[in-house]
């Protein structure tokens, strides 16, 4: 039996994707770039520093702005986003989210979160999510974001388990690709040709029960 979940936390417990991407959208414009919603599926499960420099090379700018510079364009994007997270409250938990963290929490599995977000911690206390995790990694102590495994060592390790004995859930491919770098048994929410044919998936969190998890790791 698996000892531990790791979870995403954008397009799995939650959609604050349209908010990064009126973020993000709201920055490009702002610099006289213009990306759309198909631009916006390379930022997701990306760290923001990243997607910044992704969004820069997009519109070939990347040699414009000084350090000190690019992190402000990073806080500003930032400081957009949270103050349209305000709203977020436990009626925007993805459906099956909260019977999945009950049944983890009931059988004594380990809870973690493998998010980019630098606002995981603030987005689970207002979805009320907070006191069914065991551990947040911080997406600040690791060295390399998704596709790198670091987050989801880090969320294994937070709680004393080796990403061999966990699943991870993932909405995006830079995240599975994560997971499948760290050890971990990666389950998706989403279709085949966003995510791959080779992993377990759902079509909807409504899915993620502790049953499926279980039959997928018996495999």
């Amino acid at each position: 039996m698996f000892k531990g979940v790791l979870f995403d936390l954008d397009g799995v417990i939650t959609d604050t994707a349209e908010y990064h991407y009126l973020a993000w959208k709201k920055l490009a414009d702002d610099l006289g770039i213009s990306i759309d919603r198909q631009f916006n599926e390379k930022l997701k499960g990306v760290s923001r520093e990243d997607s910044l420099r992704l969004i820069l090379n997009y519109g070939g700018r990347e040699k414009d702005f000084s350090d000190v510079e690019f992190k402000q364009l990073a806080k500003s994007k930032n400081d957009h986003y949270v103050e349209m997270i305000q709203a977020v409250s436990p009626q925007d938990v993805y459906p099956g989210i909260l019977d999945l963290l009950k049944a983890l929490k009931n059988a004594d599995i380990k809870i973690s979160l493998a998010s980019a977000s630098k606002n995981g911690p603030f987005l689970l206390k207002q979805m009320g999510l907070s006191d069914y995790f065991d551990g947040i990694a911080d997406p600040a102590a690791v060295n390399a974001g998704k596709p790198a495994p670091d987050i989801f060592i880090l969320a294994a390790q937070i709680v004393g388990l080796k990403p061999e004995e966990c699943i991870g859930i993932e909405d995006a491919q830079a995240g599975i690709s994560a997971i499948k770098a760290s050890g971990a048994l990666p389950i998706g929410v989403g279709t085949s040709e966003q995510l791959g044919n080779d992993i377990a998936l759902v079509a909807s969190t409504a899915e993620l029960t502790l049953e499926f998890l279980e039959k997928q790791w018996n495999k």
